[in-house]
Formats: structure tokens, C-alpha cells, sequence
């Protein structure tokens, strides 16, 4: 049925689409005059005959077209179908017509005329039209062979048309020498060889030899035609757009108009390729309708109508033609999107944008862009330490990104700035892992593909290593000692290299380069070949060498590094002197080994010292008679020889090694009281541990086959392993932590599935991963990972019955993981089930978050969603609430969960009151003195599990303050046989009962302080007499109690027992908090000494570091946590003061104290700062030469100079901020000020801080790396002060205000040199000088700075100072907690309304334009001649601070605003919008704190520009284009997720909340802002938006 239909239709239709054909011919002068109105109208065959006439008549005047029009229209009653007819023949005639002026004027009125009518609509007729031009112009033939549908000519006027062709081609003049072409598909082959034959191309020039000219002149006549038919679509789309058109039909109009234009030199399709090479050019006529499109681009972009957003022309790819055409129009379009374009990237960008740079000295490492992942980062999910802005400022990565950077250029620069400080400074190998690749060289075939994460590409991480490996060549040269410098980045370059993320030949091949052009004395010694040795026996670095075809010149350039010294004095040889001088010889015979056919270049000396080494050897083993040495009595030249044996022989030197420690034989080890095993244990003897010095020199070849040596031996040897074996595997592990780490539990199962269920094997590894490599797993970034596989152990054996030191082990290394990670974790992988934590971890979870939240806050957008089901999953399994006191120090995202949970404690009293009775009974007969020993079995086996829980309870009744009256032997065993989760229970359990027995017998008249004594005499049965209950479960049980008035009391009475004083005595008398500085024989403690008899019991297997003092270190802490919530202050004091010497063996102590302070900030005295302070080793940490003067004088709040604050920064900028004088020049020798980094020879001297060359990571293990330690140390100095957080903020930001000009007065420095010149530093607004001498307080200005050397001491220019003391002031801040933060908000925006400029009434708005762009706008020349504005510095402090932030953190940001609001001018819009525009990359990941600063920039300008606002100077809407601009761009990024593609849309929620926003804006500016809304009849977004499209409503 429905084809019928269609069938008739299209019967239907063909006359109609004949008879307007007719009348288009006829009013196009196609053929002779034929009246509609004409009743005696001819046949077809007798008008034909007419037609074929010649040409006499002119076609009716265009006047009469509608009447004739509207005659034929009343001819057809399906109106429908003559409206697609008519439509579809004036397309195609256009198409035909386009070029031939009378006719194509004649359509246009035609156009106009039907539209005018309302006949034709001019939406669908310009799509219409558009998408038949796109097809004729792609389609080959179309325009060369014509619009060849039957549908298009009536068979009236086939013949018109083929004989109107003829005359066409014929005629050479003719402006449309194609339309020859335009016929029916039924025209014959003669007929179109007819028409070739009146072609003006004569038939000799169409021999092969001119086939060239023939195709280059028909592109040029193709392009031709279509330039005509584009140009007269422009003029009707100009004439279309007089009328109101839909949104839709706007936005496909520019889209054709932009493919145009970017597009205007493509080949046209469907002609021969004759040259590939050469693009093909039209000829300069074409320009023609390339200005008519731009007269339909500017039409869309008028601000009178606002069709299309200027936006739109901002993100399109027309600024980036290849091929920009001579065209003054096209030039000038471009030129306005590049000028408007670079003030949208303006506001998206901070100040010095090109100084941010990670300093690797915070835990945490912000990226710009969030990865969209569930839960956790993955481990292979890539970090963006840097991004490279966008043309539109957006922040961009990704390996094809990087590997376009150009050499030199300022991203480059940046880019190796961030590496050298990396290798200088020696982050996270996490870090390394995240954000480099394998070289392409090293990557599998099936691999290669670009990684989108990345930013640095193989050739930077090159040059950065080669920069490094100059700089040290460098200090060896200035005779500074930096062996540990060189023994740091060895232990990087064969990480980096071994990961295959350098390129060993191009390595070789730049250093040799950089020394045989560089300075030729540079190579004085042998440190690269010693650095080469050292990866030589890589598997990459090997096979790279066997394969490589330039093998024998590679040798050549690597043995050209070898430069022994010949002065060598014999006498005073030191171990390092020694292992250059022979390295030479070490590396020649690895070369040779592995490549015979280079023995005639190598040196022979090289290999006679080869042999020396052997004699060496020989002699050392002919002593002892096998291969050992004694490694306690070396000297230090056979130290030296030593470590040449590792790199030239190192399977003898590690069996030396093991020797070493198997030489003293092995002890059984005698069997307890409780264990009835026959198995015999035999344990290694102690002997001494290898020194640091030793191992350190020892190559990392060696080191990695030791450590898998020891590995074999301590997990999987037969005997015990010494505590010196496992110590000298520990400092194996610390000395190279970037080359040797592991993750023990995959590593330990890789090699043997079974090898955790070995007897004492799990009780090793946690022990040495619980005091010894818990920094190391955090340096690494695996803590998490570490907590997930040790809470596997804990979930499978707390329900298993006697497992309990196992169980206690790991929940103690548990505890100190979860505290010691100070970011946002899961307690599982994934958010679903219940945790597997026990309940005492749950709890140590909630207070962990707590800390990290309040002193540091939450890192990113991820860590916000996932919180709440964090909170819920831990709080599942958990009955337990916190305090009132406690809560009040939660940050607000825990406390306001936790005020809602019900206390429970009720419930749970009530539960034993219930069994009192039965329970009660039970112990009765189970610890009665004469109770049956048997019955111990009974109970166990026919008790219920909710009153085995209450036994502990129980047996505290029996005693009734008489522990002697009870049984302990029987509660001893049945405690030791319960599961550790049950002994957990009873714990918590007997806390809650004995608090309410406490309470109970208060209300019956008996004194405290008896009952008190009672509780601590049952206390001590329990933990000293007979030692049945583990301690540090129990004062934590009672500390969670707090708001109980005794628990704190009884907690510190159990704490100042002499039992656990002596015990802590012992502790640390016997063992050094510096283990790995220990060399004597280590001292092992009994089992049951250590332990105690509910831990040991059974158990024969010895400890090695364990102890029952040990398992408190985490515990004190959250003791004097909740002595300070609970205004305890001078009890804290002395708990620290009786544990200090306890707390010094707390792995995590540096970071205790910060946290502390942080967490209590405003809320400790000073006496009790100065205590938490003494926790940590004050000599070795980099505090301020004055801080000790200004903290613990007095309660008077005594704020520091302007000059400690100053110098504070200054040992930031000198040891924290990635430093800029890193660039090596020829000509820079003897100049320190050009040196790479600052050494000893521009370091500054008198600075805050001093350092003696890199640290260790062992020296160091706390925080992690030395940038770390010092902003942490210049951190805790601030919150230590007794200074108010307002005092330190305005200081700052005083210094900050006038850091240019105090910088130029204070003197001299390094002035000569020619700012903004060489200066390694790009110019910027805020390194600049004058104008804000004008501020409020400007008389402080100068009160900081000695007259002498400040900016010497630095080694930077005043210009390169100044904006680096800028960066770190911003950076310092953002470690503060948020108290700073909101000082530092009312202080910049109080200086920001104080600038002179901006409170001047009488300035014009040109005037304060002209200011604000002086100062905010980045441009080159604001800083050139050292000029700067209070407000530009301000800005660039607040957006140094805001880049530091975690996201959390960023919601206060909008107080600078609310601050500066209500906003009464352009200039202080601008201010606002500059302040706030670089935030919007980072919050377009978090919807709502988007939103919410979204709103809050329409509100500010809506101060200005609002309806019923009233600014001081009138402003008009065009003025703040730009503003207007970068908020359509914030729109798109957000809803792009990223940077803003031509396809990106806008989220739905963002234009609605536009459009609500928008009504506060007066009429003229919400027409600028007119698309950013959800009205698809006037926004082009929501008429493109998918959403909106299919659900209107």
C-alpha cells in the first residue's frame, strides 16, 4: 500500500518539477517567451519547434515571476510537492547558473521573491542549498559533467538545454565553458562528442606531450566554476541571513564557510594528481568569493545580532591555515581571532606561567589533568608533572605533544628544568615510573603507539642526564667533595637506563659530543667510565652494543672517557681514589668480552691493570685460605680494591660477602617451656654488619646479585639468618632505593608460592618491613599497595585460634602503614564488601584521614566522590563513636558523618548486664584457684562466642581490685587458645565495663582514687604480672574512651609504670634509631622478653627488631592526640617528655611533628611546642639560624622580622624551587652565576638555610627527600611561631608587594647583568619594579634586606629573584593549614582595593584598562625594563598558590572575590576574572565547584554590568569582549572534559545554570552571552546539543 503511494507521488511529482523547469528556462532566457496565461497553449512537439528557434525574444521582465508563479502553483493541488519541486529545481539551476551573471541574478530575486511569500523557507532552502553544493563540489562530474537527473529537465526542454551547450562551447568567451556537459543520461555518445568537438582546445594538443596543459588548464576551469558557485551561495546566504534564521541553520552556514576558507587551496576532487609533490594554487580571481565568505563570517559574528559567538571563530581551525592566501580580508579576520584568542589563553594562564615547575618537595605531586578513573590510581596511569599550555592556554600532554616541542624553545626549557631538578633532587622512582617512556629504540614492535599521559620526550630525558653528568663533572673539577652526588645519580641513571627510558647510543654519543666541543679539561677524572661500568652488564645496554653496526666507533667514544690520574700520591689513597684509578681497567675487559674483534683500541695498561687486580685476589684468598675477607679490619686501599673486585669479578665478591657471614657458624636454639616441638632450629651466629661505606661503593651489579643472595638465604635457608644478615639486606635496599627496590610479597611468591606459610618467614618480612623499609615503601609510593597484601594476612588468621603474634605483627605494621600514608586510601581496592580491617584499624583509619584531610587536605576531584562510601564501608563494620572533643578537631567532611552515628555503648552495657550473670558463672569455675585445669578445654569448646567476649570482663569482676584472687594459668591458656579477633573483643569489651563499674561505684559513695588504684593494679596483672593482654591494644581501647573522665587518667597511669619505663629503657639502650650507622655484632633479645607470654607462648622462632616497647611508637602518638583535645596540654608535655627517647625510633617522627602542629594549629601553648619540637633530631634539621630566638620565649605573641620571613624564602628559592642558572654555556666558565644549579660557588653562605651536599635517601628516610625536608621544616616553623596566622600572612605578602624594588635597592648582586637578557628566565609582569610604592604600609619596604648582598647570596638576578621568591611565598602558603589561607585572601584583596589606580574615582575606563593590562597581561614588555605593579604581584602569588593546592582547598578560593566584591569597575572585573581563570583547568573535573565559580564570575560581573547596577564609569558590553570570550571557552572546556575540540558541546546542567545567572546581566550583555543557554531557538549550543535535540521539553 504505501509503495502505491510513493509511486503515484512521484508520478505526481514529475510533471510539477517539468513545469517549474519550464518556467525557470523561460525567465532565464533558456527559451523563447511562454505565457502561463496563454489559453492556447501549443503540444510539446509544436513547442519545441519554438525553442529551437533562434534566440529573438528577451525572457519577461523578473517582475511578472511571482504572478506567473502563483498561476502554476493554483495548477497543483499537492502544495507540498511543488515546494520540494521548486526547491530542488532552483538548487540545481543554481548549481548551473552560478557563474553567468544575468542568470544567477535572476535566481537570487527568484529567491528573495518565493521567500518573501513564504513559499520557500529560508532554513531549509539554505541547508538544502549548502549540502548540494558540498556534493557537487566532492563528487567528480557533478560539476564537469552536470547535474545529469532525469528529475531536473522537463523532456520539453532536453533539447533546449543541449542546444543551449552547443553555443556555450562554441563560444570561448563564455563564462560557463563547462555547462556543455548539462544534459539527460539519454543523450547519445555523438551527441557529447559533438560538444567536444566544438571545443576551443585544438586536437593537436591533445597529444601525450600536452596532456599536462590540458590538466592544469581543466583544474583551473573546475576551480573556477566552483569559486562562482561559492560565491553566489554567499550572496544568497547574505541575502538569508537579512531574515531571522534558526540557530541550526547559523551553525551549518559557518561550518561550510570555515571548510571553505581553511580549505581554499585544496585540489579540487576528481583531477589528476600531475604534481604531488607541489600543492596546487589557484589563480588570484578565485579570491573573489573568498571575501564574500568572509562577508558571511562577519555577518555571523555582527554583535548586533549575535548570531554566532565570536567563540566559535576563537576554536576553530581557520586561525591555523598552512597556507594563508594573499588577502588583505583573510588577514584581517585572522589577525582579530589571534588578538582576541591570545586574551582568552591570557585568563586561562597563570602569571610566569612558564616558571611553575614541580618541586618534588611535597608527598603528593598535583597534576593538571585528571585521568577519569574508579577508586585508586592505577599503577600504569600517567602523570602530568608539567603541561604545555594550548594556543587557548588550556593545558595539554601527551608523547606526540612532547616530541614536537622544538629544541630550545621556552616548553622545552621548562620541560628539562623539571627533569635536571628530578635528577638533582630525587623524587618518588614512582614518580619516574609515571611519567616516562621506553625509548623508541628499546620498545616492542607491537608497542608502538603514543602514550597520552606523557610529557617529556626520550630526547629531553637524554639531554637532562647529560646535562647532570657535566654539572658533577663540574663540582669534581672545583675539588668540592661530591662522591655521595655521583653515588646518588648512578643509583638513577641504571634505574632510568635498565627501564630502557634512555637511549644508551645517544647517550654516548651526546656526552661525547658535549666534551669534544665543550670545554676539553671538563674530563679530568674518571667518573663517567666509573658511570658507565656501572650499567655495563645491563641486558639492553649489552645486546645494544653487540648489535650496533658503529660498534667499533662506540668503543672508541667510550674508552675515550678513561682518564686515569697519573699524581696519585700511594701514601694517602683514598677507597674512591683507587676504584677510578682501576674502573678503566674493569670496563676494558667487559668491552672485551663481549666484543674481541676492538683489542687493537684498547689500552694496554688498562689490561695490565687488570691483572694487578687478579694478584690482588689471589693474595687476599690465599690468606684466608677461601674466598673471604675480613670486612671489619679493611683498610682503605683494600676497601678500594674491593670494590674494583665488584665491578671486574663480582660472583667471588658475593660469595666473599655470604662467606662472611656463614664464617662463624650456627647455634641451635634451645626450645621453651611451652613448646613440645622435636624439630630441630638452628640459627646463624651474630657477626658484624657491613658498613654503609663499604656497600656504597660496591657496584650495583654486585648489589643486585648480593641482595638476591640474602634473599635466598634469609627466606629460604635452612637456618635462622643472623639480625647482621638481614641489617646488611636492609641497607642493600636503602643505598640504592631507586635500583634494588622490590615488592617483597610479589617478589617473595614469584619465587615460591608456599614461601609466606614457612615457618617464621611471614614473621621476618613483616618484622623488616615493619622497622626498617617503611619510609622506603612510602618514598616509593607502595605503601597502599603494602597495606592491601598485609591486610590479607590479617583477614585470614584473625579468626584462627592461637595465631597471635603473627596477627599482632601485622596489624602493628598495618597501624603505622595507615598513618603513615598522608593521602586519600581505600581500605579495599574496590569500594564494595566490608572492610577487611579489624576493628582497632578502622579506627586508626578514621583518625588517619582526619590528619591527612585537615593538614593537607584532599588531593583530587576522585578523592571527593569516593569518601563518603569510604566512611560508610569503614563504619560498617564498626560500632564505634568518637567524642565530642575528638570531633571537634575533625575537619568538617568526617565530623559531620560521624555526629549522625548513635552511640552504642548503651546497647553493649546492657548486652552484659543480660549475661552478666552466666558469664560470671563460667569464670567462676574457670578461674577459681582450684578451678580443673581440664575445664580450660570445655570452655573453649562449649562456650558461645558473645560470652567468650565478655571473659576478660569477667575475670575483672572476679578480682574485685585482688588480681591474685583469680586463676591466671587457666586464663592465660584460654586467652592464648581464643582467636586474636576474640582477644580484640575482649579488650574493647572489659574498657566499656570497667568505665561503667567505675561510674556505678562513683554513685556508691566510693572514692575515686580507690577505685582508680584497683583499675591500675588489674591493669598491671593483666599486662606486666603474668603479661596475657597485648599493651597497645589496650591503651588504645582506652583512649577511645576519652570522654569518659577516668580512661585518660588510667591511660597514663599504665603509661608512668616502672614496669614499662624500665622497658622502654631497655629498648633503646639496646638499639640505635640509626641501625643502619650500627656495625658492631647486634645484640638479640630473648623471645619471651621481648614479647611477653601472650605473644611468645608456643612460639621458638626469635625476633630480630620486634619488642613489646616498639609496638607502642604509633600508639603515643594518638596518646598526646587526645590529651591536646581534651585541654590536657601539660600532661602531653610530659608524656612526650618520658617517651621522647621512645619516639626517636618512630620511623615516621619529622612527619609527626608537622602533622601535629598542623592539626592543632591555634590551639597548642608554647611549652608544649617546644616539646613536640624536641621530638626531632634539632641538629639535623635545616631550622632557621633565628627561629630558635622567636619560638618558646614567651606567651606574647612576638611576630619575626620582616627579615626572618625573607630569608625563609630566600632558602626556598635556593633549595626547594627548581633552579633556572641549569643551562651550561661554553663561555660561562668562571662565571658562578651561569653555573648549573647553584654549588658551593654561588650558593649562598649566610642564607636560612645550608646544606652539605645531597643526602642519602637512608640519611633522610623522613620525609623522603631534602626539597621535602626543607619546606616542611620552613612549614613547621611557621606554625611553631608564636605569631597569629594574620601577622605571618601580611608579613609575607608585604615582602611579596614590594620584592621588585627592595630587591634593586638592596644592593648589589648580579645586577650587571642585562635583565630580561640571557637570563635564562622569559620576562613577566610580576619580576618588574615601581608603582606599588603607593600602597598601604609601602613604608615597610625596605626594612627586610641588609644593604649588602641579598640578591648575591641567591645567585640570581633581581628579576629572576623576584619572581622565584614569588612562587615560593605560594608555595609555602598552600603547606599551611586554611587559616592561613583565609588571612591570605582578606590581605591580597585588601592591597588589590588599596591600589592607588583602582581607588581613583577620576580614572577613565581607558585609563584603568591600560593599568590593568600593564599588569596582568604577560606581556613581554611589562617586565622588560624591570617593572612590576603591586596588583601583578599579588596575582601571581595567589595563582602560585592556588597551583600548590589540593582540590579540596580550592573551594575557599572564591573568598578573594567575595572580598573584592561589590566590583565597580571594568578594570577590577578584569582583576577578578585574572585571578580566578587559571583555576577553571583544574575544577573542570569537580561540576559543582565549577559551577559554583562559574556563578560566582557571572555575579561579579552582573556588579558591573547588571541591571540595576550603577559603576562610576559607564561601561559598554563590547568592552569586555574578552571576558565574554573566555567564559564561552570555560563552558567548552568543561564540557569537553579537556582541551576544546571543534566537535566539544557544552554540559546541559552548565547552560541551564548560564541562563539563570544571565537574567541578573543588563539586555546588551546578555546578548553577547546569548547562545549560553538552553533555548534552542536562540542558542546555537542548545540547537546542537544532543540532549536538548532529542528531548525538547
Amino acid at each position: 500500500m504505501e509503495a502505491n503511494q510513493r509511486s503515484s507521488r512521484a508520478i505526481q511529482l514529475r510533471p510539477a518539477r517539468a513545469a517549474v523547469v519550464d518556467l525557470f528556462n523561460l525567465y532565464l532566457g533558456r527559451n523563447a517567451r511562454q505565457r502561463l496565461e496563454d489559453p492556447s497553449r501549443e503540444a510539446p512537439n509544436k513547442t519545441l519547434k519554438r525553442v529551437i528557434a533562434p534566440h529573438g525574444e528577451l525572457p519577461p521582465r523578473d517582475e511578472q515571476f511571482i504572478l506567473d508563479f502563483e498561476r502554476l502553483q493554483g495548477q497543483y493541488p499537492e502544495q507540498e510537492q511543488l515546494r520540494t519541486a521548486t526547491e530542488t529545481v532552483l538548487i540545481s539551476f543554481i548549481v548551473q547558473s552560478s557563474s553567468h551573471a544575468p542568470q544567477s541574478a535572476f535566481l537570487l530575486f527568484a529567491i528573495r521573491s518565493l521567500c518573501n511569500i513564504g513559499y520557500l523557507k529560508w532554513d531549509t532552502f539554505l541547508l538544502a542549498l549548502l549540502s548540494a553544493v558540498s556534493s557537487a563540489e566532492t563528487t567528480p562530474g557533478i560539476l564537469s559533467a552536470g547535474l545529469s537527473s532525469p528529475l531536473i529537465m522537463s523532456p520539453s526542454s532536453t533539447m533546449v538545454m543541449s542546444n543551449a551547450s552547443n553555443l556555450h562551447a562554441s563560444n570561448p568567451a563564455s563564462p560557463l565553458p563547462t555547462i556543455h556537459s548539462v544534459s539527460s543520461p539519454a543523450q547519445s555518445a555523438t551527441d557529447q562528442s559533438a560538444g567536444t568537438t566544438l571545443s576551443p582546445v585544438k586536437t593537436s594538443e591533445l597529444s601525450s606531450s600536452g596532456h599536462h596543459n590540458i590538466t592544469k588548464s581543466s583544474q583551473t576551469i573546475r576551480g573556477n566554476v566552483i569559486g562562482s558557485l561559492r560565491q553566489f551561495s554567499c550572496r544568497i546566504i547574505l541575502a538569508g541571513l537579512e531574515f531571522h534564521l534558526k540557530p541550526i541553520t547559523h551553525s551549518e552556514i559557518l561550518t561550510h564557510m570555515l571548510n571553505w576558507l581553511v580549505n581554499w587551496d585544496q585540489r579540487p576532487t576528481g583531477t589528476e594528481e600531475s604534481d604531488g609533490k607541489k600543492a596546487w594554487k589557484p589563480e588570484r580571481p578565485l579570491h573573489g568569493w573568498m571575501d564574500a565568505c568572509l562577508d558571511v563570517v562577519w555577518m555571523l559574528v555582527s554583535e548586533d545580532k549575535c548570531r554566532i559567538p565570536f567563540y566559535e571563530l576563537i576554536r576553530s581551525s581557520l586561525q591555523f591555515m598552512d597556507n594563508i592566501p594573499d588577502d588583505e580580508a583573510m588577514f584581517s579576520i585572522i589577525l582579530e581571532i589571534h588578538r582576541r584568542r591570545d586574551m582568552v589563553a591570557m585568563n586561562m594562564q597563570m602569571l610566569d606561567q612558564h616558571l611553575h615547575c614541580p618541586t618534588f618537595a611535597t608527598h603528593r605531586f598535583l597534576s593538571q589533568s585528571y585521568p577519569s578513573i574508579a577508586g585508586e590510581s592505577l599503577a600504569n596511569v600517567r602523570y602530568s608533572p608539567i603541561t604545555y599550555p594550548s594556543i587557548l592556554g588550556e593545558p595539554l600532554h601527551g608523547e606526540d605533544l612532547a616530541t614536537s616541542i622544538p629544541k630550545g624553545s621556552l616548553d622545552w626549557e621548562r620541560a628539562l628544568r623539571c627533569l635536571r631538578h628530578a635528577l638533582r633532587t630525587t623524587p618518588s622512582p614512582d614518580w619516574w615510573r609515571r611519567v616516562l617512556l621506553v625509548a623508541p629504540c628499546y620498545k616492542p614492535q607491537a608497542l608502538q603507539t603514543s602514550t597520552p599521559g606523557a610529557v617529556f620526550s626520550p630526547e629531553m630525558i637524554c639531554e637532562a642526564v647529560v646535562d647532570r653528568t657535566m654539572e658533577l663533572l663540574k663540582i669534581t673539577n672545583s675539588e668540592t667533595q661530591c662522591w655521595q652526588e655521583w653515588l646518588i645519580f648512578a643509583d638513577i641513571f641504571f634505574f632510568l637506563m635498565k627501564s630502557g627510558c634512555i637511549d644508551f647510543l645517544d647517550f654516548i654519543n651526546k656526552i661525547a659530543s658535549r666534551v669534544t666541543k665543550g670545554d676539553q679539561q671538563i674530563l679530568r677524572s674518571n667518573h663517567v667510565t666509573w658511570l658507565l661500568a656501572q650499567i655495563i652488564r645491563i641486558e639492553i645496554v649489552m645486546s645494544t652494543l653487540s648489535s650496533d653496526p658503529k660498534k667499533v666507533e662506540t668503543t672508541k667514544k667510550i674508552i675515550s672517557f678513561h682518564k686515569e690520574d697519573k699524581n696519585i700520591d700511594p701514601n694517602n689513597v683514598s677507597p674512591q681514589a683507587i676504584l677510578l684509578d682501576f674502573i678503566s681497567s674493569s670496563q676494558t675487559l667487559r668491552i672485551w668480552s663481549f666484543n674481541t674483534s676492538i683489542r687493537e683500541y684498547l689500552n694496554n695498561d688498562q689490561l695490565q691493570k687488570g691483572k694487578q687486580i687478579d694478584e690482588w685476589w689471589k693474595q687476599v684468598t690465599k690468606v684466608s685460605g677461601e674466598r673471604m675477607m675480613d670486612f671489619m679490619s679493611l683498610d682503605d686501599r683494600s676497601m678500594g680494591m674491593f670494590w674494583v673486585l665488584s665491578f671486574t669479578m663480582a660472583q667471588p665478591a658475593c660469595e666473599a660477602v655470604m662467606n662472611w657471614f656463614k664464617s662463624v657458624g650456627v647455634t641451635e636454639i634451645l626450645q621453651g617451656p611451652n613448646v613440645q616441638s622435636n624439630d630441630r632450629m638452628m640459627m646463624m651466629r651474630e657477626i658484624c654488619p657491613l658498613s654503609m661505606t663499604l656497600l656504597s661503593g660496591l657496584s650495583i651489579n654486585l648489589c643486585l646479585k648480593l641482595a638476591f643472595q640474602l634473599e635466598e638465604t634469609i627466606f629460604l635457608g635452612q637456618a635462622i639468618p643472623s639480625i647482621a644478615m638481614v641489617e646488611t639486606y636492609v641497607r642493600l635496599l636503602l643505598i640504592a632505593p631507586h635500583s634494588l627496590f622490590r615488592p617483597h610479597f610479589t617478589t617473595l611468591t614469584q619465587r615460591s608460592s608456599s614461601i609466606l606459610s614457612k615457618s617464621g618467614v611471614s614473621l621476618l618480612l613483616l618484622e623488616i618491613l615493619n622497622y626498617r623499609l617503611l619510609p622506603l615503601y612510602r618514598y616509593h609510593g607502595k605503601s597502599k599497595a603494602l597495606m592491601y597484601d598485609v591486610t590479607k594476612i590479617i583477614s585470614m588468621i584473625k579468626g584462627k585460634r592461637g595465631e597471635h603474634r603473627l596477627f599482632r605483627l601485622a596489624e602493628n605494621l598495618c597501624m603505622n602503614l595507615i598513618l603513615s600514608i598522608r593521602d586519600f586510601f581505600l581500605v579495599k581496592k574496590e569500594l564494595k564488601g566490608a572492610t577487611d580491617f579489624t576493628e582497632t584499624l578502622n579506627r586508626i583509619t578514621i583518625i588517619s584521614l582526619a590528619i591527612t584531610i585537615k593538614t593537607r587536605g584532599v588531593a583530587e576531584v576522585e578523592h571527593m566522590l569516593y569518601l563518603q562510601p569510604l566512611l560508610e564501608q569503614i563504619m560498617a563494620t564498626s560500632q564505634h563513636t568518637w567524642s565530642q572533643k575528638t570531633l571537634r578537631y575533625f575537619p568538617p567532611l568526617i565530623r559531620d558523618f560521624l555526629l549522625v552515628r548513635m552511640d552504642k555503648r548503651g546497647q553493649a552495657i546492657q548486652a552484659w548486664q543480660q549475661g552478666e550473670a552466666t558469664v560470671l558463672n563460667q569464670c567462676t569455675q574457670l578461674l577459681s584457684p582450684s578451678a580443673d585445669p581440664t575445664y580450660v578445654m570445655t570452655y573453649l569448646s562449649h562456650s558461645f562466642p558473645q560470652h567468650r567476649q565478655y571473659l576478660c570482663a569477667g575475670a575483672w569482676m572476679l578480682m574485685n581490685g585482688q588480681p591474685e584472687s583469680i586463676n591466671s594459668t587457666n586464663l592465660g591458656r584460654v586467652l592464648r587458645e581464643l582467636s586474636p579477633e576474640e582477644v580484640t573483643s575482649n579488650i574493647y569489651t572489659m574498657v566499656d565495663v570497667l568505665l561503667h563499674h567505675i561510674q556505678i561505684e562513683l554513685q556508691h559513695g566510693h572514692p575515686a582514687q580507690d577505685l582508680l588504684s584497683k583499675a591500675i593494679a588489674n591493669f598491671s596483672f593483666f599486662i606486666w604480672t603474668h603479661e596475657l593482654l597485648p599493651l597497645d591494644i589496650l591503651v588504645l581501647a582506652l583512649i577511645d574512651r576519652d570522654d569518659d573522665p577516668y580512661a585518660l587518667r588510667i591511660v597514663i597511669s599504665l603509661l608512668d609504670k616502672p614496669e614499662l619505663q624500665q622497658r622502654i629503657r631497655m629498648f633503646c639502650t639496646n638499639r640505635s634509631s640509626e641501625h643502619w650507622a650500627h656495625n658492631q655484632p647486634p645484640k638479640r633479645v630473648e623471645l619471651q622478653k621481648a614479647l611477653g607470654n601472650h605473644l611468645s607462648w608456643k612460639d621458638r622462632y626469635p625476633t630480630f627488631f620486634d619488642d613489646i616497647a616498639a609496638r607502642l611508637i604509633p600508639v603515643i602518638p594518638l596518646v598526646v592526640y587526645r590529651l591536646i583535645e581534651n585541654d590536657a596540654t601539660d600532661i602531653a608535655d610530659r608524656v612526650l617528655s618520658s617517651y621522647t627517647q621512645l619516639l626517636v625510633f618512630h620511623p615516621l617522627r619529622f612527619t609527626f611533628v608537622r602533622d601535629t602542629l598542623a592539626y592543632f594549629y591555634g590551639h597548642l601553648p608554647n611549652k608544649l611546642i617546644l616539646r613536640i619540637l624536641k621530638v626531632l633530631d634539632l641538629s639535623k634539621i635545616p631550622f632557621s639560624e633565628s627561629f630558635p630566638q622567636y619560638v618558646g620565649t614567651s606567651n606574647s605573641p612576638v611576630c619575626p622580622s620582616q627579615e626572618y620571613f625573607a630569608n625563609l624564602l630566600l632558602g626556598l628559592v635556593n633549595n626547594v624551587i627548581p633552579s633556572l642558572n641549569s643551562k651550561l654555556r661554553s663561555d660561562s666558565s668562571g662565571d658562578p652565576s651561569s653555573n648549573f644549579g647553584r654549588t658551593a660557588v654561588n650558593r649562598p653562605q649566610a642564607a636560612s638555610i645550608s646544606s652539605d651536599g645531597q643526602k642519602a635517601f637512608y640519611q633522610n628516610q623522613d620525609p623522603g627527600t631534602y626539597t621535602q625536608l626543607v619546606l616542611e621544616t620552613a612549614a613547621i616553623e611557621i606554625l611553631s611561631l608564636p605569631a597569629s596566622a594574620s601577622q605571618v600572612v601580611a608579613s609575607l605578602v608585604q615582602i611579596i608587594v614590594h620584592i621588585q624594588p627592595t630587591l634593586i635597592q638592596s644592593g648589589t648582586g648580579l645586577q650587571s647583568m642585562p635583565h630580561g637578557q640571557n637570563s635564562g628566565l622569559p620576562t613577566s609582569p610580576s619580576g618588574g619594579s615601581t608603582e606599588s610604592m603607593n600602597t598601604t604600609r609601602s613604608t615597610s619596604s625596605t626594612t627586610w634586606v641588609n644593604a649588602n648582598n641579598f640578591v648575591s647570596r641567591s645567585g640570581y638576578s633581581c628579576q629572576q629573584l623576584s619572581c622565584l621568591m614569588i612562587q615560593a611565598c605560594g608555595l609555602l602558603l598552600a603547606q599551611l593549614p586554611p587559616e592561613f589561607h583565609m588571612q591570605l585572601y582578606s590581605e591580597a584583596s585588601r592591597i588589590i582595593k588599596d591600589c592607588w589606580w583602582l581607588a581613583d574615582g577620576k580614572r577613565s575606563l581607558k585609563e584603568l584598562d591600560s593599568a590593568v593590562g600593564y599588569a596582568l597581561l604577560d606581556s613581554t614588555w611589562a617586565s622588560q625594563d624591570n617593572t612590576s605593579t603591586a596588583i601583578g604581584n599579588i596575582v601571581a602569588l595567589l595563582h602560585s598558590f592556588f597551583s600548590n593546592l589540593p582540590h579540596e582547598w580550592l573551594e575557599s578560593t572564591h573568598t578573594i572575590i567575595k572580598h573584592l566584591r561589590p566590583v565597580s569597575s571594568v578594570a577590577m572585573l578584569r582583576i577578578a576574572f585574572r585571578i580566578m581563570g587559571p583555576l577553571l583547568p583544574r575544577l573542570a573535573f569537580a561540576r559543582p565547584l565549577f559551577m559554583k565559580t562559574l556563578a560566582l564570575l557571572f555575579n561579579v560581573m552582573a556588579d558591573v554590568f547588571g541591571k540595576n547596577s550603577q559603576p562610576a564609569v559607564h561601561a559598554e558590553a563590547s568592552d569586555i569582549r574578552d571576558l565574554i570570550d573566555f567564559l564561552h571557552h570555560a563552558v567548552m572546556y568543561e564540557g569537553q572534559g579537556g582541551p576544546v575540540q571543534n566537535a566539544s558541546k557544552p554540559k546541559v546542567e552548565i547552560l541551564t545554570l548560564c541562563g539563570k545567572v544571565m537574567e541578573l546581566l543588563r539586555p546588551d550583555v546578555q546578548h553577547l552571552l546569548s547562545h549560553l543557554k538552553t533555548d534552542q531557538s536562540s542558542s546555537i549550543y542548545a540547537a546542537t546539543h544532543p540532549k536538548l535535540t532529542q528531548n525538547p521539553a
